[in-house]
């Protein structure tokens, strides 16, 4: 049974860091495409990160480019979120996500559809406090 695990997600004022964290197990997805996404509330989800098989390509919601960087380690089979700069409208919940694919390049749109993954983890709470 494939899982993917959240956590690092916590309070944290205005300006300060958090490093989420994506366990997988179940399955390696370890030349497959990963993602995050996040849901505020009253808000649909959205794009946070994604970043390919191979770990060479990263992509990044425009309202979090710049202040975020998406990571892998394969042989933990984990991918990481860490967040900078946060501001109060990052609060949401986080998601990790996976797709089922491997060793395929993709256009960067690919990554930022929702539908494209596979496996979803259950989130993990992130709140600023302005």
């Amino acid at each position: 049974q494939v899982q993917l695990v959240e956590s690092g997600g916590g309070l944290v004022q205005a300006g300060g860091s958090l490093r989420l964290s994506c366990a997988a197990s179940g399955r390696s997805f370890s030349r497959s495409p990963m993602g995050w996404f996040r849901q505020a509330p009253g808000k649909e989800r959205e794009f946070v990160a994604a970043i390919n098989w191979s770990g060479d390509r990263t992509y990044y919601g425009d309202s979090v480019k710049g202040r975020v960087t998406i990571s892998r380690d394969d042989a933990m089979n984990t991918v990481y979120l860490q967040m900078n700069s946060l501001k109060p409208e990052d609060t949401a919940v986080y998601y990790c996500a996976a797709d089922r694919t491997r060793g395929t390049y993709y256009s960067g749109d690919y990554y930022r559809d929702q539908s494209k993954y596979d496996y979803w983890g259950q989130g993990t709470q992130v709140t600023v406090s302005s």
